[in-house]
């Protein structure tokens, strides 16, 4: 899914208490090991061309933004420009602490890795964009991409550097990881190698889907255990997301459900009735209830879908529950890898 809901966005899971493709797809098209913040290794015959192409003006929703000359130090202000920048085969010269001190997420290592580096260089965001620490290494651009703070920051970061962000406040919520990869490599000088990004990103789907012609037609429910409901996400009008885009579909229970009216209550988790059910229960013990309180439940229980063992739970502990909810262009492909067998276990009632 592009959106689910706010608290749902991906931090780690101490903090928000809340995203089958080859390893190899991860970073299909991004720089190697021997780039440096950006920088093309010499003889790269691309560089004259990207060079060629500042510079570069971009509108946003607070004026507009011009970067001169082909950056070579990014700086991003959210976890998700962090991932714009690594897919592009970018390590950036800084980035807010996403996991607060804790594990790093497989794909995120994986690529990190993958750019010779051992760890990203970090700073505090418990109390929002550290300012200072950005200024400190002197960035020639900075991504604000999938930022909601960027009301607050733009006026302190825009004096730093060029900052690349959305043209409409909106914009927020509603792109897509594609739109603001994009923009950003529009920014960056790596429209061409975003392209490639993407196309391996849908590679990815549809060599999964293509392996698992059972999915197709097949109903689904995607809920989420919030503290003061259960969340029927897969509502009518949400966007399509990689349950789709692997060949499930919504139920006509769907078009009950909006994104502000999308509760289901304990008397009515026959709503939830579709060929298969996946839940995720990102909030933990803060969570309205637990698994095994949901699947104690004999209303529950009754369901078809729970009774044939097509039921299943998207773990939240890795991450992959926050990356459904906010794919971008490095947790995609590892989403698709992660879910499939899940959703194969469930098809099949194993």
């Amino acid at each position: 899914m592009n959106r689910l809901a706010r608290p749902f966005a991906r931090r780690s899971t101490a903090r928000t208490l809340i995203a089958a493709a080859a390893c190899a797809t991860l970073l299909a098209g991004c720089g190697g090991k021997d780039d440096k913040a950006g920088e093309k290794p010499s003889g790269d015959a691309s560089t004259g061309a990207a060079e060629a192409a500042f510079p570069v003006t971009l509108p946003n929703a607070w004026g507009k933004t011009e970067v001169k000359k082909k950056p070579l130090k990014v700086a991003t202000v959210s976890d998700g420009d962090t991932d714009i920048a690594l897919a592009l085969g970018l390590v950036p010269v800084i980035t807010p602490d996403a996991e607060d001190g804790g594990p790093v997420p497989e794909y995120k290592q994986r690529a990190i890795t993958k750019l010779g580096a051992d760890k990203l260089k970090t700073y505090d965001d418990t109390d929002g964009t550290d300012y200072e620490a950005i200024a400190a290494e002197a960035p020639d651009v900075i991504l604000g991409m999938n930022t909601w703070s960027m009301d607050t920051d733009y006026a302190k970061l825009a004096p730093i550097a060029p900052v690349v962000t959305f043209t409409d406040k909106a914009h927020s919520d509603t792109l897509t990881w594609q739109e603001r990869l994009k923009t950003a490599a529009k920014a960056l000088g790596m429209s061409a190698e975003a392209e490639k990004v993407i196309a391996a990103n849908e590679k990815a789907t549809a060599d999964a889907a293509a392996a698992h012609p059972e999915f197709k037609g097949k109903t689904y429910t995607y809920a989420v255990v919030h503290p003061e409901q259960i969340t029927f996400m897969s509502y009518a009008d949400q966007d399509p997301g990689v349950f789709e885009q692997l060949g499930f579909k919504k139920t006509d229970k769907a078009k009950s459900y909006k994104a502000d009216k999308n509760a289901v209550s304990l008397e009515n988790l026959d709503e939830l009735e579709a060929d298969v059910l996946l839940m995720t229960y990102p909030f933990g013990d803060n969570g309205l209830l637990s698994a095994k309180e949901l699947e104690t439940n004999k209303l529950f229980q009754s369901l078809k879908v729970v009774k044939g063992k097509h039921y299943a739970v998207i773990p939240s502990e890795n991450t992959l529950s926050s990356a459904v909810a906010y794919p971008d262009a490095l947790s995609a492909p590892w989403v698709v890898e992660k879910l499939t067998p899940i959703l194969a276990g469930a098809v099949a009632g194993k």
